[in-house]
C-alpha cells in the first residue's frame, strides 16, 4: 500500500480548460503525464532549448517535491529530453510549471496543444542538518572520483 499525498492544482487560464490535468496512465505508473498548454504548434529546432508552458500551478505539502522527468518515448523516438532532469518543483513554489525541453535529435520536433511532454513524480524530501567536521570516517572508496569505483 502506498501513501496518498494531496496536492492542490490550479489552472491559470480558462483558455486551456480542454487540456487534461496531470494523471497516471496506469495503476502502476510512478509518474503523471503533464501536457503542453500552447495555442499553436511550437517547433523545437535540433540542438535548441525551449520553455513549454503548462497553464498549471500547484500547492505541494511541505516535506514533498515534484520531480519533472522526461518521457521515454519522446527520448527514444525523437531525441527530446528535459534539461536539468530531474527538475524539482519545491513545496513553496506557486508559479506556473514550465518544462525545459531540449531537442537532441537531428530533426525539428513539433509540440501541439495538449501533447504529453513530461512526467511528474511526487517524492518525499528529507531535510539535512549539516555539521562541520575536520575528520570524516574512512570508507572503502575513499577519495576516488568519477570512474574510480572498483579500480585498484
Amino acid at each position: 500500500m502506498s501513501d496518498i499525498v494531496e496536492i492542490k492544482i490550479k489552472r491559470l487560464s480558462a483558455e486551456f480548460e480542454d487540456i487534461p490535468i496531470p494523471s497516471y496512465a496506469t495503476s502502476g505508473s510512478a509518474g503523471m503525464d503533464i501536457r503542453a498548454a500552447v495555442k499553436d504548434e511550437i517547433i523545437i529546432e535540433p540542438s535548441s532549448i525551449i520553455l513549454v508552458p503548462t497553464n498549471l500551478s500547484v500547492e505541494i505539502p511541505k516535506g514533498y517535491e515534484i520531480q519533472v522527468r522526461p518521457r521515454s518515448g519522446l527520448a527514444a523516438n525523437h531525441g527530446i529530453g528535459i534539461l536539468n532532469s530531474p527538475g524539482t518543483i519545491d513545496s513553496d513554489y506557486r508559479g506556473e510549471i514550465k518544462i525545459i525541453m531540449i531537442n537532441l535529435g537531428k530533426k525539428k520536433f513539433a509540440i501541439k496543444r495538449g501533447d504529453r511532454i513530461a512526467q511528474l513524480v511526487v517524492s518525499k524530501v528529507y531535510t539535512a542538518n549539516l555539521t562541520h567536521s575536520d575528520d570524516l570516517n574512512h570508507s572503502q572508496r575513499g577519495k576516488g572520483g568519477f570512474g574510480h569505483t572498483g579500480k585498484e
